[in-house]
């Protein structure tokens, strides 16, 4: 009895080495393509922001990021409201991570722990970003779904961009009475701001 418990440990250990070597590496890929895209020097402000974007889209869990900060303003959307708000918060959220990694762009990081919270079925990836006088720790929290790896939240210097981003549209929302139409006209303008500061 007591082999086979061995076998099934080690079995466990191997399993778990696998995947944190897996999601680990994908997500070095997938952040070194952010940082090499800012540091081509032979493409436009625009070209970077769209690969990005497409990029973060790809990886990002972001119609179930949206859904959850919408609160209930989504419950009495229409169809045609809930889609345009999940476009517009999809670009709003490039444009954040965008943001920010374009501060860390010339900067040194290394992935230094991934561990996996087996209660919330959530892979969390440590990164620390430095330069020759700070260091900076953002945590990648990870889901896995249909065989493959999704960014469902960050936390940098142990702050939710989730959370902040929640706290944050139910305050507008609170104040148009919680219309995502009327929400997804604020954001549309935000949107346009951010996008025109970020490319030029």
């Amino acid at each position: 009895m007591k082999f086979f418990t061995n076998v099934i440990l080690i079995f466990f250990l191997i399993t778990s080495h696998a995947k944190a070597n897996n999601v680990t590496n994908w997500l070095k890929h997938e952040i070194d393509i952010i940082l090499n895209t800012y540091q081509n020097e032979n493409i436009s402000g625009v070209e970077k922001f769209q690969q990005i974007e497409g990029t973060i889209n790809k990886n990002f869990a972001g119609a179930g990021i949206a859904k959850f900060l919408a609160g209930k303003a989504w419950a009495t959307a229409d169809k045609e409201t809930k889609t345009n708000y999940i476009k517009l918060f999809k670009r709003h959220l490039a444009l954040n991570i965008a943001s920010m990694m374009q501060g860390y762009s010339n900067q040194t990081y290394s992935l230094i722990n991934t561990k996996e919270d087996e209660v919330n079925k959530v892979i969390l990836i440590d990164m620390e970003l430095y330069d020759q006088t700070n260091k900076l720790l953002i945590t990648w929290r990870v889901k896995e779904s249909k065989n493959r790896f999704y960014v469902i939240d960050l936390l940098v210097a142990d702050i939710s961009l989730v959370i902040t981003k929640r706290s944050e549209f139910n305050s507008l929302l609170k104040k148009n009475d919680y219309d995502l139409k009327l929400f997804n006209e604020i954001l549309s303008k935000q949107n346009g701001l951010s996008y025109n500061k970020l490319i030029n």
